[in-house]
């Protein structure tokens, strides 16, 4: 016997289904978290993404009572770590701590990658701006961005700069620096910033875009500080001019440093690690540890952040694109 199902009868199905899963969603809103917390950063240790997610884990760790356990896995500037993020389950437990780069200049960098960072990472909380510090070796006798590109113009080749990676937002602001500078230079890839800071801190390269780590070292009279790539001055090296200031107009390699979620983890969750993340990047100690990198703390709402990144992926495609930079 034929049974037949009103269309109002499974129009009134479906609605009580969605709703049982809002409720669902909801409920496990208010529960979380029960367990300890994964946040995965896409690079070494050392490096600006692990001193901003390290801050944020402390933070979040007293929030919630429980652990927010950081685990670095850097790799292919940074889709190591975001494809394990990329294919976790989407319930909260699993974070992505990662450069704007990763997110928004990898998929013009990679012909193939394993996973769509726009598809299958959601964007939780903007965390901060990170400013690449032009810093050379003191033993290139320069001491300004001119300086700096009249030597490198009468050495053509002979220069080389270090960067977190092939692809990395720092090894783009090299490649911005030789464009509109009129520089040759060689490009020393390594994996991480920090194992870059250390061979220029050796004299190993010549010079390199430094995300923070390297201010400490500028400041003990170990490396030379030339100037910010950013469009405005740091306000934690006031006295440090832009590029844009020693000539080069409109040179800005500013990436914005946040936290993901696999796709598909509930939008109440995801907003509340967003209100919490923005509580912890007004704490003291977040303040204190941030600063210290010359980063500035940049808080988001989720649609906001979301916007950034798709403002940011059109501005570094297009360069990309234009410079013709291809990693594979």
């Amino acid at each position: 016997m034929t049974t037949w199902i009103s269309f109002a009868a499974l129009t009134r199905r479906a609605l009580c289904a969605a709703l049982l899963g809002v409720a669902a969603a909801s409920a496990a809103a208010q529960d979380y978290p029960t367990q300890p917390i994964r946040m995965i950063v896409s690079f070494p240790p050392g490096g600006a993404a692990d001193v901003i997610g390290r801050a944020i884990a402390t933070g979040l760790s007293e929030t919630f009572k429980h652990n927010v356990i950081v685990e670095n896995r850097p790799g292919a500037n940074g889709n190591i770590g975001a494809d394990a993020v990329a294919k976790a389950a989407p319930d909260g437990y699993t974070l992505l701590m990662s450069s704007g780069g990763t997110i928004t200049a990898n998929p013009f960098l990679f012909s193939k990658m394993s996973f769509d960072p726009e598809k299958d990472l959601t964007p939780v909380a903007s965390t901060a701006v990170v400013r690449p510090y032009l810093m050379v070796h003191p033993s290139l006798p320069v001491n300004t961005v001119q300086e700096f590109i009249a030597y490198a113009r009468a050495n053509p080749g002979k220069l080389s700069y270090g960067s977190a990676g092939n692809g990395s937002s720092l090894h783009l602001a090299g490649e911005m620096l030789k464009r509109e500078a009129k520089i040759e230079a060689t490009h020393v890839p390594y994996r991480g910033a920090a194992p870059a800071l250390n061979d220029l801190l050796a004299g190993q390269v010549h010079f390199m875009f430094d995300s923070g780590p390297g201010l400490k070292h500028a400041e003990a009279g170990k490396l030379k500080l030339l100037a910010v790539g950013s469009p405005q001055r740091a306000p934690q090296q006031p006295k440090t001019p832009t590029l844009a200031e020693a000539g080069l107009a409109g040179f800005d390699a500013d990436t914005v440093f946040g936290i993901y979620a696999p796709a598909g983890t509930p939008p109440a969750i995801v907003n509340m690690l967003n209100a919490e993340i923005n509580k912890v990047l007004r704490t003291p100690q977040a303040v204190a540890a941030i600063n210290a990198i010359g980063a500035d703390i940049q808080t988001m709402s989720v649609k906001e952040f979301a916007d950034r990144l798709r403002a940011e992926r059109a501005r570094l495609g297009a360069f990309i694109k234009q410079a013709g930079i291809k990693l594979d």
